[in-house]
């Protein structure tokens, strides 16, 4: 059904490296500050003697003529909509609660533009707002976390942050790209489907854990990242987390291959990943989902 390959995430490249020793010696980045906005300010006319009406004429009254007229004052000019004084593209992360980094980007000339993340592996496709901001939290695969932005016109940055508590807990990630809607699903402690312990990317799952989406479902081609995140010491609940992927079977992806690629990082710190091609059911089939198991080896949680 598909084919799998092993390999260790070894070093990044110079810049990450050059990245690290600037943030281990000088700490997070420090925030860009704000191109100053120049206002624009109407010129404004001489008042005139008359309470302060310009072109004001006056004529004489009579049986036979027009009655007295005063022409209307001058219109100020409009302001015109002020434009950005910088099209600079910065950014800047800093720490988040459970092992993340907060990652703020500023673009005043990419309104409502996508923009590529990449971070230890990890690559999404998102949007900025109609301010071209964008403000998000990415679970960090590193504890000294670096990630490249770059934007449609391929203008790029970097930010970096250091998130110490990463040592605490567990990370699984599955990314692909394409039309494709992959789940990630975690059975925490003997839990079913449905039931508290069943965790994925729901706003009514609860357990242990938590599955964060990154990306845009409706860019065509973009990139999206789910990231399981656990305590590596529970409380209460300890035990194994049962983890399993599944793909919607639809019209645009029957009989296709799928490129995905499975990240994690566990006990011993060290980040691995494993590229893999899956072969989606044919069009015929009576399929709706197709359910990979083997994906992740079941992560095992020790009591504190």
């Amino acid at each position: 059904m598909f084919v799998v390959r092993n390999y260790v995430t070894m070093g990044g490249t110079v810049v990450c490296a050059l990245a690290i020793g600037y943030l281990m010696q000088n700490g997070s980045e420090r925030p860009l500050s704000p191109a100053s906005e120049k206002n624009q300010v109407a010129s404004t006319g001489q008042a005139s003697v008359l309470a302060g009406l310009e072109g004001v004429t006056l004529t004489s009254s009579s049986a036979s003529g027009p009655a007295d007229t005063v022409s209307q004052p001058a219109q100020p000019a409009r302001l015109q909509p002020s434009k950005p004084a910088s099209c600079s593209l910065t950014a800047r992360a800093i720490p988040a609660p459970q092992a993340a980094a907060r990652l703020i980007v500023k673009a005043p000339c990419a309104s409502q533009e996508y923009v590529q993340i990449l971070h230890s592996g990890l690559s999404f496709t998102t949007m900025t707002d109609a301010m071209g901001k964008l403000d998000l939290t990415v679970p960090a695969l590193s504890e000294y976390a670096i990630f490249l932005i770059s934007l449609e016109d391929e203008t790029g940055t970097v930010a970096t942050t250091h998130v110490p508590d990463l040592k605490n807990f567990d990370r699984v990630a599955i990314q692909w790209q394409g039309d494709t809607e992959l789940q990630l699903h975690a059975l925490e402690f003997g839990a079913s489907y449905g039931e508290d312990g069943h965790v994925w990317a729901s706003p009514d799952a609860s357990g242990a854990g938590l599955v964060t989406h990154l990306g845009e479902p409706e860019v065509e081609m973009g990139r999206q990242v789910q990231i399981y995140s656990v305590p590596s010491k529970a409380g209460a609940a300890t035990g194994d987390v049962t983890l399993s992927v599944e793909a919607e079977v639809t019209e645009t992806n029957c009989g296709s291959d799928l490129n995905v690629q499975a990240l994690e990082i566990r006990g011993d710190r060290r980040l691995r990943s494993r590229d893999l091609t899956v072969t989606m059911p044919s069009c015929d089939t009576s399929e709706d989902f197709l359910v990979l198991n083997n994906l992740f080896e079941d992560l095992t949680i020790a009591a504190r």
